[in-house]
């Protein structure tokens, strides 16, 4: 019998090392921590169960079957639990065939995938690999396909996370794609359909994998990836520390973890948050850091369309997702990527039972022809649409600004808002007062006196929150100092709402 338990213990020793100690070294030179290295930095020690060790490709073309066949072929897969919760996770291996995908590596993320969605937890895929393992031709291609397909299944029923801390090409960037999140190490990861060499024949660009496909590209301008970070270890811990706000499926109630900020806290640095001058900006992060819990607030796209600012907080210890323009970014306008952004926020937040709470101050949609031309109606839209579909708790404070439709398309009360509140401060109109009273008045337009005297008449009678309290659009004109006691009952007396749309197969929101 010992001789038997020996030769288990060596074999599960071959499999831990993948590709052998000169690869794993290879992987640390490049800044990069092994496969196996990275799952248990992410879990609690030794939660880790791995499954599919011993497994190996089957590929018997192009001298496959004459060269070597390493346990685990390329990924490593299994369950474990952050703080406590269970979370399946599958991390691809550089260290063995460059962690490129075959039709065994493709059946063991399915089987995790399965499991995920069975057993109803999040999946964390890390992501460090070349793509399709091209000796095996179709078999790859349809383990790429049953891989995306688990994806789309999972999609509002679990959440579904992409860590990418390597090369991601190919077919391997469709399934991220497909997730709720995807975040990226700075210079060490990059995601591209088509890389450089490919690029140059083509279309004969020369550009290197960091201006095609790295962190700073997706994290900009594409906004693919929604945060990057430093390092392999800052990236697993933040994952940790996103996993902590997130329900385990969208049956689950979210997480409730104890809190040491008191509910009915007040900060009366906040009267003084909005300046005099109503054309000078504020940082909205300020009031959001200011309103949650301990000041804890995980921001999601940080670096792409800043005009908005969502992400995620807790009060009451409770998960809240956080919307809000943010005025020191193009005056907090919504253009085509903000309302992307928060559009696809919301309905995540919705899709898993997490209210939502929305902080406004928005002078419009940004007017040109390139917002126009690029589709600002559908895109405008989307947000709208997400906001309206949302069945969860939706608070909302106007701070100052809610001008024309932006103030509808911002959770207003006539998008289902549950509780809206404004503060003092709040301008509720279909255009700011120079704007109107030009329209209004065109014909005094020469005459500055008279223009100026009707401005003021139309600031005091409509920049102001109470015609919408005295129609009811408001629900209360609350003081600043307030804001975080006022949402925290709210949303206490919102947490058990219930809501149904209409039966539908499912939407057809404006894409």
């Amino acid at each position: 019998m010992k001789h038997i338990l020996e030769a288990l213990e060596d074999r599960r020793a071959a499999a831990r090392l993948g590709g052998g100690q000169v690869r794993v070294d290879a992987q640390h030179k490049r800044g990069k921590l092994s496969a196996r290295e990275r799952i248990e930095l992410l879990l609690d020690h030794g939660s880790f169960e791995e499954f599919d060790m011993f497994v190996q490709h089957r590929c018997t073309d192009f001298g496959m079957d004459q060269g070597e066949k390493i346990p685990g072929d390329g990924v490593v897969t299994g369950w474990g639990t952050v703080n406590g919760r269970t979370v399946y996770v599958f991390a691809k291996d550089f260290t063995v065939f460059g962690g490129s995908l075959s039709e065994t590596h493709a059946q063991k993320i399915t089987k995790i995938q399965d499991m995920a969605l069975r057993n109803r937890a999040p999946i964390i895929g890390i992501f460090d690999a070349g793509g399709a393992r091209i000796q095996e031709g179709v078999a790859a291609l349809g383990g790429y396909g049953e891989v995306f397909q688990r994806n789309v299944l999972a999609s509002g029923v679990i959440p579904q996370i992409s860590l990418i801390m390597g090369p991601c090409a190919g077919g391997d960037v469709y399934s991220p794609a497909m997730t709720d999140f995807i975040f990226m190490v700075r210079d060490t990861s990059y995601m591209f359909v088509t890389g450089p060499d490919v690029v140059k024949t083509v279309t004969n660009e020369t550009v290197t994998a960091e201006e095609l496909g790295g962190a700073s590209v997706h994290t900009t301008r594409s906004s693919i990836a929604d945060r990057a970070y430093e390092n392999d270890v800052e990236a697993l811990l933040q994952m940790r520390r996103l996993i902590d706000f997130l329900p385990a499926s969208n049956r689950d109630e979210i997480p409730e973890w104890p809190s040491f900020d008191e509910s009915d806290r007040e900060d009366m640095s906040l009267d003084t948050l909005i300046p005099d001058n109503t054309n000078k900006p504020y940082d909205i992060k300020e009031l959001i850091v200011k309103v949650v819990d301990e000041r804890d607030f995980f921001e999601i796209q940080e670096a792409h369309a800043r005009n908005i600012v969502v992400g995620f907080g807790r009060v009451e210890g409770r998960t809240i997702g956080i919307v809000a323009n943010q005025p020191m970014v193009l005056a907090g306008v919504l253009d085509s990527d903000a309302s992307r952004k928060a559009a696809r926020f919301v309905r995540f937040c919705d899709a898993f039972g997490i209210p939502v709470v929305t902080f406004v101050d928005v002078p419009g949609f940004l007017p040109g022809t390139a917002q126009e031309y690029g589709g600002l109606i559908k895109h405008g839209a989307k947000l709208l649409f997400a906001y309206a579909e949302a069945t969860v708790p939706k608070v909302t404070v106007i701070t100052r600004k809610a001008f024309g439709g932006a103030y509808d398309v911002m959770a207003s009360k006539h998008l289902r808002g549950d509780v809206n509140y404004a503060w003092p401060t709040a301008q509720i109109a279909v255009m700011g007062a120079k704007g109107a009273v030009e329209i209004i008045f065109r014909a005094d337009i020469g005459d500055k006196d008279k223009i100026a005297e009707r401005t003021k008449e139309y600031e005091e009678r409509f920049l102001s929150p109470f015609v919408a309290a005295e129609r009811g659009y408001i629900d209360d004109v609350i003081m600043p100092h307030s804001t975080r006691r006022r949402i925290s009952r709210a949303l206490g007396m919102l947490r058990h709402k219930e809501l149904e749309n209409p039966w539908k197969k499912h939407d057809n929101i404006p894409l």
